[in-house]
């Protein structure tokens, strides 16, 4: 008699928090897989077998315990990146310094950091000079040195040094801050094989009650349609799905890479196509200047290098930004532009003082009237075909020479693009609004073996969507304005995270942290290998409900051992879905400066 007394208390005990799930679920219309374990623990007490219903109560919310638990260490990689936050920080305010919350830091305050303190804000130091440790955002351990006028970033920590920092974006608006959203949104978001089985158990759930009661009518035996109900219950399917997903959004994270959403995850598992953009993606996107060649007697070199920076100091190119630090590097004092018109992938004019300055390829020189001599045009082709980017520069109309410059290829690059097509991306292809040399010569070091050249934002867009018509699934990888819109188009939009625009990491649905092709190469591996262990743990969980059936309709099979066997199968699906956790970047080049982003 106690034991049974025993016995209904636990089966209370363990279906109370249960029947509540249910209840909720059932306020929201929504038929869950709690109110079929719910009956089934009322309909054992109904009937006497104690022992029944306390082991399913049992079972059923230690497999939800158990799914709770995975998912939280998968998500732990959030709260390590919220760890990494600083909380106060140290400002310069009416001539003293002040400790403030980190919240409390305004734009353009200064801010004193000192050695073993992280930096509160995204800002330039205007004071002092440091070793920083940037693995919270670029993954990369080895520290780097900044002096005044580098550009530093909230939660990165000063190793050795002293900083004065002005503050150019703060709390959320921040570097740092804008990762641990998209990772958050990320883990939150849903794949397109989890909405299905959700909307999979609003159907099955009914169909199992009416099963249930169609048996009980049939055969008499309540015990045995009540055994059917609960070994029904679809529980290792419905956390089939985004176990995996979240497991794998994890890994990749820790690894430099974010991916925006669950869809963006499965969406690379499926790509088989590589388009890719050449400068600041391929190469290091740190273009400098290698020649100043002169063509008017009216200029020299130092006057055609001022008038160029000066236009360029409008443009945000990686073309222009060389330019522009060449003239810096040389003391020339620039003048502000006016008029400025910028070309996508073409040029740019402007004023300077009272003259018309246009900057940019033969083409956009021809649309402008200017003409160009055999000569020039010859010594252009030279330094084109030797994999260099040349400026054409034009004044009033005029041709008066032109700036070379070029852009060293990164050395992972090759070994990164091989991985890549090892991993399923086989076509590949180089896009780039540079001239035919330059694409060439980048290619051929990468491995590339197919390129387009001098190609403008909506060539680039329109040569993707071709892809996409003829049934690749592109994966566009860029980090410029210019390639907005062919990282929109494709199906998958790569941006690069430290070289790349604002408007690219927005429009892109996975970003490279560290600016590495070998965090993609492991996000590639790690999303095939999230979407194989979702269709196991899929198969895993229906093989395990139809064996369950048949055992149950044949009577081969009691409640208690049922609900066990279902038990072990969502075991089973969580630690086949934690293997991506321990996901290695095997046969991916590295060095020891590229470690994870968040140490768990």
């Amino acid at each position: 008699m106690l034991l049974d007394v025993l016995l209904i208390a636990a089966s209370v005990a363990f279906g109370i928090p249960i029947a509540i799930r249910a209840w909720r679920a059932l306020r929201l219309r929504t038929w869950s897989i709690d109110l079929l374990v719910t009956i089934a623990i009322i309909g054992g007490i109904a009937i006497g077998d104690y022992l029944e219903s306390a082991v399913v109560g049992f079972l059923f919310l230690f497999g939800a315990w158990l799914e709770g638990r995975t998912l939280a260490k998968a998500r732990r990689s959030i709260q390590g990146l919220i760890d990494l936050s600083p909380t106060t920080a140290t400002v310069v305010r009416g001539g003293e310094r002040v400790e403030v919350e980190a919240d409390d830091i305004e734009v353009g305050d200064v801010l004193v950091i000192t050695t073993g303190e992280r930096i509160g804000a995204d800002g330039v130091i205007v004071a002092g000079s440091a070793s920083i440790n940037e693995a919270s955002i670029t993954g990369e351990s080895a520290p780097a040195f900044k002096e005044v006028g580098s550009d530093v970033h909230a939660a990165t920590i000063v190793e050795s040094g002293y900083l004065e920092v002005r503050a150019t974006q703060v709390g959320d608006e921040t570097t740092f801050g804008r990762i641990v959203e998209l990772v958050e949104d990320s883990l939150e978001s849903r794949t397109r094989g989890a909405r299905f089985l959700d909307r999979f158990a609003q159907y099955y759930t009914p169909a199992i009650l009416v099963g249930a009661v169609a048996l009980f009518a049939f055969t008499g035996d309540l015990e045995k349609a009540l055994v059917f109900l609960v070994i029904a219950c679809p529980g290792a399917l419905v956390i089939s799905v985004p176990v995996a997903a979240v497991a794998g959004l994890g890994n990749v994270a820790r690894n430099g890479v974010l991916i925006k959403n669950g869809e963006a995850l499965e969406a690379l598992a499926r790509a088989d196509t590589l388009a890719i953009d050449k400068t600041g993606t391929l190469t290091f996107g740190q273009p400098t200047v290698t020649t100043v060649h002169v063509d008017n007697a009216n200029l020299d070199e130092d006057a055609l290098l001022t008038l160029a920076a000066s236009v360029e100091t409008s443009s945000e190119h990686h073309l222009g930004r060389a330019v522009v630090a060449q003239a810096a590097a040389q003391g020339l004092l620039l003048e502000i532009p006016t008029d400025v018109e910028v070309v996508s992938g073409r040029g740019i004019a402007a004023h300077v003082g009272p003259r018309r300055v246009h900057i940019g390829n033969y083409d956009y020189l021809g649309t402008e009237g200017t003409a160009i001599g055999a000569g020039p045009l010859r010594t252009v082709q030279t330094l084109e075909e030797a994999g260099q980017t040349v400026l054409l520069v034009a004044v009033d109309g005029l041709y008066v020479g032109f700036i070379a410059i070029t852009d060293a290829i990164r050395p992972e690059a090759a070994t990164s693009i091989d991985h890549l097509k090892k991993s399923g991306l086989r076509n590949v292809v180089l896009l780039t609004g540079d001239n035919e040399g330059a694409a060439h010569s980048v290619a051929e070091q990468a491995g590339i073996p197919q390129w387009h050249a001098r190609m403008l934002p909506h060539d680039k867009a329109e040569h993707v969507r071709g892809l996409q018509e003829e049934g690749a699934r592109v994966v566009m990888v860029g980090d410029g304005v210019n390639d907005a819109p062919a990282l929109a188009t494709a199906s998958v939009g790569v941006a690069m995270g430290q070289s790349g625009t604002d408007i690219s990491m927005e429009t892109a649905s996975v970003v490279l942290l560290g600016d590495r092709l070998d965090q993609l190469a492991h996000a590639s591996s790690v999303s095939r290998s999230t979407l194989r262990i979702m269709k196991q743990n899929t198969a895993i969980a229906l093989g395990t409900v139809f064996a369950l059936i048949v055992a149950v309709l044949l009577g081969a099979l009691g409640l208690a051992g049922g609900m066990f066997i279902h038990e072990a199968s969502v075991l089973l699906v969580i630690l086949n879905a934690l293997r991506l956790s321990g996901k290695k970047k095997e046969g991916i080049p590295t060095h020891d400066a590229h470690q994870s982003l968040v140490r768990v």
